[in-house]
């Protein structure tokens, strides 16, 4: 039986790989750097709790179109000099961060780090899609995690040292200029042999229009939007779930919610290693099936340790499907509009991601936190269905 492409394994550079695992560590600091942070933040700047939601906003809006943006634009600008590129930007913007005096200030870096922020997430991926396998895409996602844990530490140990919060912004700003100077200095190597050169303003333009009229692109930014909105809605609600609907202690149950989000990164190590013997189809159908049984888990009423194991199930069954759908996108979509449809995905994960949770949150209230299950197997079969129909179609 021939290999499908997704699932050959490439010749990597250690030096590129490395580089890689480090940009993904550094796209999750800055994450959690705010969580840790805001409150002293606010506290300096005169500024209300909620004002977070401003620079939220903004983040996200810069991600949204960078991301996008960098799909269209990743093979004429060539993929290390985006990279180095955004990382200077990002590594700008948090720098901003730590000397901005008021809102006013925060607001604009805000953006410019989700411009960042959107074009290493969209330039990496649509990269490690061609260049890495299927073991090393999920342990790149897994780094992802690692710095969204690194980001608390490095804010709490600041603080905690009697320093101001900026200090946390400085020194996560100087790790990634450093990044960026790397990028620069190894931007020929990241060359790609299946990327040539830019072709002509009108071929592209032909290009992008035979892009956008694919129903397969469209089904797979959809399947990114609900994939990335069952992962945040089931860590963002399911400490109210337990709290409130299956009678948890108030600690108990964010050692549980931390347990899921560590499932998500255990299951992208283990299946790193497993996915190479089982297949990118097999491991994606596989994952894509538990998080269906473990949202029916935390759906069915009963004892408190069925919801947390539906969490558990949902974390260590989601952690190889987004990385994979990245890696498969050249088989869904042909190698010719892979870059640009992998920039789209990573936008409309980013706005999954926020408008799905949020959604959800709504229900919550208007109808009760037992909602949470049943939305979340809903929203599983939705993704279940659309990996099918669009395999389908592929095939």
């Amino acid at each position: 039986m021939p290999v499908p492409p997704s699932a050959a394994t490439p010749a990597i550079r250690t030096s590129l790989l490395l580089l890689a695992y480090c940009a993904f560590i550094s796209l999750g600091l800055p994450d959690g750097l705010l969580g840790v942070g805001w409150p002293s933040m606010a506290g300096d700047l005169g500024l209300s709790t909620d004002t977070v939601g401003v620079l939220l906003f903004a983040s996200t809006v810069g991600y949204l179109i960078s991301s996008v943006a960098a799909g269209f634009s990743l093979a004429r600008l060539g993929v290390g000099r985006l990279l180095a590129g955004s990382t200077a930007m990002a590594s700008l913007a948090l720098a901003g961060y730590a000397v901005s005096p008021a809102l006013g200030l925060l607001v604009p870096c805000a953006l410019l780090a989700g411009f960042g922020g959107g074009a290493i997430d969209a330039g990496l991926n649509a990269y490690a899609a061609g260049a890495f396998g299927p073991k090393h895409m999920n342990w790149m996602h897994a780094f992802f995690g690692l710095g969204v844990a690194i980001g608390p530490l490095i804010m709490t140990g600041v603080l905690s040292g009697g320093l101001s919060w900026r200090w946390g912004y400085g020194l996560v700003a100087g790790a990634q200029a450093l990044l960026a100077i790397a990028f620069l200095v190894s931007a020929r190597t990241w060359a790609r042999d299946n990327v040539g050169d830019a072709p002509a303003p009108e071929v592209a333009s032909s290009r992008i229009g035979a892009t956008l009229r694919m129903p397969a692109v469209w089904l797979s930014v959809v399947a990114f939007a609900v994939y990335v909105g069952v992962e945040v809605a089931t860590g963002l609600w399911a400490y109210l779930l337990l709290t409130e609907d299956r009678g948890l202690s108030a600690a108990i149950a964010g050692f549980c919610v931390s347990a899921y989000w560590a499932s998500l990164f255990v299951g992208r190590v283990v299946q790193g290693f497993t996915v190479e013997h089982l297949g990118t189809v097999r491991t994606l159908t596989a994952g894509l099936g538990g998080m269906l049984a473990g949202s029916v888990l935390v759906a069915v009423p009963g004892p408190d340790w069925l919801a947390v194991a539906g969490l558990m199930v949902i974390g260590f069954a989601a952690a190889p499907v987004f990385p994979l759908l990245t890696l498969t996108t050249a088989d869904r979509v042909g190698a010719a509009h892979a870059d640009r449809v992998i920039g789209m995905q990573i936008a409309a994960a980013g706005l999954g991601g926020a408008l799905i949770p949020a959604g959800v949150g709504v229900l919550i209230e208007r109808v009760g936190v037992y909602t949470l299950g049943p939305s979340l197997v809903v929203l599983s079969l939705i993704l279940l269905t659309l990996y099918v129909v669009v395999n389908r179609r592929t095939t």
